[in-house]
């Protein structure tokens, strides 16, 4: 039992740190030999654990979405839709995600990797992509926009967010780093409480 124990702690330290060497260095930043020296771990004990790279980084990939997304929609009261996605940006555009890749958004965070990754790691990709398109677009309480309504808005408010936060990471001034993060999170607000009324006399 105790051996049990010792591999499957091992086994968790190796897809933490493998999760930020990925968001932080991207792909060819998590190296075998890096993650597992990071780890306290010997070269020799990574195939115990995983068959190659791209398994640890598919395990470490779906370990990381599976925390933060937890992370992300814990609330502990119930709330209407404009509420939720109102709140959730705040948690997800905000200047402290920005700066902290080592433990922010996968998705965000390999934005511009998982398109030239290998199959694996994108199928991973899409596989969370849609768990978490899912929980956006649980029920809530009302007034409840329908659910295909729900679906499309949680997908353009994930796109915002993903985006947002990918724009404001590539820009090297601070203040617009930080206006796009606001901006992003009131186009986010907009979008929850639903389309603009049509200006005063404009075709019908």
């Amino acid at each position: 039992m105790r051996r049990r124990d010792a591999k499957a702690n091992a086994h968790a330290r190796i897809l933490e740190v493998a999760g930020a060497r990925l968001r932080d260095d991207g792909v060819d930043g998590a190296s075998i030999a890096e993650v597992m020296t990071a780890a306290g771990l010997t070269h020799g004990a990574f195939y115990a654990h995983f068959a190659n790279k791209q398994d640890l980084l598919v395990a470490a990939f779906q370990a990381a979405l599976t925390s933060g997304r937890r992370l992300w929609f814990r609330t502990s009261r119930k709330e209407t839709w404009s509420e939720r996605i109102e709140r959730l940006a705040r948690r997800y555009l905000n200047p402290a995600h920005r700066d902290d890749r080592a433990t922010s958004c996968g998705f965000s965070a390999l934005a511009s990797e998982i398109p030239r990754s290998e199959r694996p790691l994108r199928r991973a990709y899409e596989a969370e992509l849609l768990q978490t398109l899912a929980r956006l677009a649980e029920p809530c309480e009302p007034p409840v926009p329908d659910r295909a309504a729900r679906q499309e808005d949680a997908i353009a408010f994930l796109a915002l967010c993903i985006g947002g936060l990918s724009m404001a990471r590539g820009v090297t001034d601070p203040a617009l780093s930080d206006a796009i993060l606001k901006a992003c999170r009131k186009a986010a607000a907009r979008l929850a409480s639903g389309p603009a009324p049509a200006p005063s006399g404009a075709s019908r």
